[in-house]
């Protein structure tokens, strides 16, 4: 496999939840484990190491694949996968909520998924 990673959608990801959440890079690079330095290196588009990516991942509950580029496809060019799976990824990773909360939820989001698609279909 010649998958590579693509930083600048990392760094961007980042960006955007670091923003939400109202926190310094500093505060960021300490709640995922990781040195301020690796971030500021990533703002100017160098990469990060192995154990950097995995751990900047982790802090944003995303799967490694979003951030992945593979040969000879355009970015965004790869099935994206649904709602109801990047969802669910979300939810169990939430530690405020009980399993049968993360369960309610995604029964709501699946059921409203299925009633998107059929009103679709009829069109």
């Amino acid at each position: 496999m010649n998958g590579r990673m693509d930083a600048r959608r990392l760094y961007d990801a980042l960006e955007a939840q670091r923003r939400a959440r109202g926190l310094s890079w500093r505060q960021l690079a300490h709640e995922a484990g990781v040195s301020p330095s690796l971030l500021s290196r990533m703002g100017n588009d160098q990469r990060p190491d192995l154990d950097g990516f995995i751990a900047l991942v982790q802090w944003l509950g995303s799967p490694a694949e979003e951030f992945m580029v593979w040969p000879g496809e355009r970015p965004r060019e790869r099935a994206e996968p649904t709602l109801e799976a990047q969802l669910a990824l979300l939810l169990r990773a939430r530690t405020d909520l009980g399993d049968a909360d993360k369960e309610y939820l995604l029964d709501i989001v699946e059921a409203t998924m299925r009633r998107i698609r059929a009103d679709r279909r009829e069109r």
